[in-house]
C-alpha cells in the first residue's frame, strides 16, 4: 500500500508521521516511541510499516524542542556513533572498559564527540516519566488536531526504552487505546490501578534484566483486572525487532509482528467497526 511519510510539527514537538495514501480518512492511529537511538532510518521503517497496515503513525522525537535537537543528539552524531558500537566486537559491546578502550584508540575530536553523544543518549532512559509529558502531546494532536486521526482509536508502541515509555503512557493516558511493549521495563506497581488500556508485551528469553520484572507486573495486572497478554520468544534477546542491530530474530520478529497487527486490528480497527454498525442501526 502506498504510504505518505514526512515530518511534522505540532506545538513544540515534532515527529515523523505517515498514513496509507489512498485509505478512506480519518484512520486510526498508533504512536511509535523510540529506542535510545532517537527517530532513526529503523523506527521511521517501523511508521511506514505500520502505516501500509491501514493506521496513521507518529514517532514523536523525544530528543528535539521545537523541532531541533541539542547538537550531541543530532542524527549524523548518533549515527556516527551507533556505527561506532557495531565496530566493537559483540561481546563487548556493553562493556564500558572496552568501549573506553576503543575509544581510546580514535583520533581526539572524533572520541571527543562520540563520548559526548554516548554520554546524552544513555542520560535519557533516567528521564523516562518525565518524557511522558511530550508523549501526551502526541496523544492530543492526534486525537483532536491532526485531520488525518481526529476523533479515532489510538494505540501505541514502544521498544527498549520506548517500552518502557509505552508501559508508562499506559498509566497516565486515559484516552490510549490499546498499548503494545517491546522488551520494555515494567511500570511500577502502584501505576497499574490506572492503566485503562489492554496491553500486549513482547520479549526474548535472553533479556533477563527486563524479563525479571514481568511476573510481578503480571500478577499485578489480573489481580486489578486488567488485560495483559505476552509472549517471550526463547533464544532472543533484548533487541530482536531491530533489523539494524546484533540481536535481530527474524523468527521472533515475523511473529511479534503478526500478533502486533492482530492486536491493535481488535482493539483500534474493530472498535471503530462496531461503533460505526451500531450508529447505522441507530443504537
Amino acid at each position: 500500500m502506498p504510504v505518505h511519510g514526512e515530518w511534522i510539527n505540532y506545538g513544540d514537538q515534532s515527529g515523523y508521521f505517515a498514513f496509507p495514501e489512498k485509505a478512506a480518512k480519518p484512520l486510526p492511529a498508533v504512536i511509535v516511541i523510540q529506542e535510545i537511538w532517537g527517530v532513526n532510518a529503523q523506527i521511521e521503517g517501523v511508521v511506514d510499516r505500520i502505516a501500509a497496515s491501514g493506521y496513521a503513525a507518529l514517532a514523536p522525537d523525544l530528543f528535539a524542542v521545537d523541532g531541533k535537537r541539542p547538537a550531541a543528539l543530532e542524527p549524523g552524531r548518533v549515527d556516527e556513533t551507533i556505527a561506532f558500537g557495531a565496530s566493537l566486537p559483540p561481546e563487548k559491546r556493553f562493556d564500558p572498559a572496552a568501549r573506553e578502550e576503543a575509544l581510546a584508540r580514535l583520533e581526539p575530536i572524533t572520541r571527543a564527540r562520540i563520548s559526548e553523544t554516548f554520554a546524552a543518549m544513555w542520560s535519557t532512559p533516567g528521564r523516562l516519566p518525565a518524557l511522558v509529558a511530550p508523549l501526551r502531546k502526541a496523544v492530543a494532536h492526534l486525537r483532536r488536531e491532526r485531520a488525518e486521526t481526529k476523533g479515532q482509536s489510538l494505540g501505541c508502541v514502544g521498544f527498549c526504552m520506548g517500552g518502557g515509555l509505552s508501559a508508562l503512557l499506559a498509566c497516565e493516558e486515559p484516552e490510549l487505546d490499546a498499548t503494545a511493549i517491546f522488551y520494555g521495563s515494567c511500570p511500577p506497581d502502584e501505576k497499574v490501578a490506572a492503566i485503562s488500556s489492554p496491553l500486549i508485551g513482547f520479549y526474548g528469553s535472553m533479556d533477563q534484566r527486563v524479563n525479571a520484572g514481568i511476573p510481578a507486573f503480571a500478577s499485578a495486572m489480573r489481580d486489578a483486572g486488567k488485560s495483559y497478554e505476552y509472549h517471550i520468544y526463547e533464544g532472543s534477546n533484548h533487541g530482536f525487532f531491530n533489523e539494524t542491530g546484533v540481536a535481530y530474530d527474524v523468527n521472533a520478529s515475523r511473529d511479534a509482528w503478526a500478533r502486533l497487527m492482530a492486536f491493535y486490528a481488535k482493539h483500534l480497527a474493530e472498535g471503530r467497526i462496531k461503533e460505526a454498525a451500531l450508529a447505522g442501526r441507530g443504537a
